[in-house]
């Protein structure tokens, strides 16, 4: 028994992370890729959302940068949902070009975008953070899926900036766009990311406060029968936590109201998805965030094995090794180093996720993590 929990472990941790990707990219050899649809015609409106607390020093720059994208003026709509702000966060936007501006009591992310997208009169809403610089054509690239009258969501693609700290994210980051482009060449993506995406206004989900939308969109989409998609070309910036601490609280805040949308929001319920996005749902999804609590089965499933062959010696060594380098790479200098460390705490941050869901400790509001902007 020992040996299957072992073995078991081991291999859904290796599938997660490299199996499934693996998978994809064999299915996309295989099956034509969902294209979308793009014939021309009139560009819808579009009302872009930005939703901000506190963000004073940065939303000028964000007006600027929106007003200077390549879209027409007298079809783009710039909403700043400023929410529960204690700086001059509203007057700036107002002064720098917003055409509305929102002065929110409550505090919550999603709460802000809900009354936005209530306020909007595009046909299309597009959201992004205040910290996230567009390129010129992002809006374009990004509005031109809706073309397809299949597409319901679509994310763009965030680069993260600023990698002279110890956080690897940006190695993930790449890994995981990756994933993201197979499963959009596929059908639909399984999340998001809050830099830069959009819905149709028939699309877009009110969802509870404490979950926001980059996990809840995309499968409450598909359900309703809509595909979500990933469009690279889509393209903007952001500055990263500068290093791997900073990164982990960031993860751990994020993953209780993952948790939240695992367990409680009908993501896991196969019922209005094909075999195919169910398969990426639990692969993706329920897996990667399972992966702590299957390291530590892999562990002490380890420890208790030692003995019985020179497989679990040297299988053990690989695992102490890992959890040694991370301890290293709080002081020692080095990519291996830091990518280890890296690894190691952002495992540890569903675990951690789910603890505070657990005790209730997942508030609506959000935090703006340290040096990001």
């Amino acid at each position: 028994m020992l040996e299957v929990l072992f073995w078991t472990s081991v291999a859904l941790i290796v599938y997660t992370h490299v199996g499934y990707p693996l998978l994809l990219w064999l299915l996309t050899r295989v099956r034509r890729a969902r294209g979308t649809r793009r014939p021309g015609g009139e560009l819808p409106s579009v009302s872009l959302i930005v939703a901000a607390h506190d963000e004073e020093e940065v939303i000028a720059g964000k007006v600027e940068n929106a007003r200077s994208l390549d879209y027409p003026r007298e079809r783009l709509e710039l909403i700043v949902a400023a929410n529960a702000c204690a700086d001059r966060t509203a007057e700036v936007a107002r002064s720098t070009g917003a055409d509305l501006v929102l002065e929110l009591p409550e505090r919550g992310k999603v709460p802000a975008q809900d009354a936005a997208a209530a306020a909007a009169r595009g046909e299309i809403l597009a959201f992004s953070d205040a910290n996230t610089r567009l390129e010129r054509s992002a809006l374009r690239r990004l509005v031109a899926a809706f073309r397809d009258p299949e597409v319901g969501y679509v994310c763009g693609h965030v680069h993260f900036a600023g990698q002279d700290g110890t956080n690897q994210e940006g190695v993930y980051w790449r890994y995981e766009t990756a994933i993201r482009a197979l499963e959009s060449h596929l059908g639909s993506v399984t999340a998001g990311n809050g830099g830069l995406y959009a819905t149709r206004r028939d699309s877009y989900v009110v969802v509870d406060p404490r979950m926001g939308h980059d996990l809840s969109f995309p499968f409450n989409i598909v359900k309703r029968g809509w595909r979500a998609i990933y469009e690279p070309a889509a393209r903007g910036t952001e500055k990263m936590t500068p290093d791997n601490e900073e990164e982990y609280r960031r993860k751990r805040r994020m993953m209780g109201r993952t948790w939240l949308i695992l367990l409680r929001s009908g993501i896991l319920s196969p019922r209005g998805y094909g075999p195919l996005y169910w398969l990426q749902i639990l692969s993706h999804r329920l897996l990667r965030y399972m992966t702590p609590f299957l390291h530590l089965i892999a562990l002490g499933t380890n420890v208790a094995l030692l003995g019985h062959g020179w497989v679990y010696a040297v299988t053990l060594g690989l695992q102490l090794a890992l959890l040694v380098g991370a301890a290293l790479g709080r002081r020692v200098p080095g990519r291996p180093l830091q990518l280890a460390r890296y690894y190691v705490l952002v495992t540890a941050a569903p675990a951690v996720g789910l603890w505070e869901m657990l005790r209730g400790d997942v508030p609506a509001g959000w935090e703006k993590a340290e040096g990001t902007r």
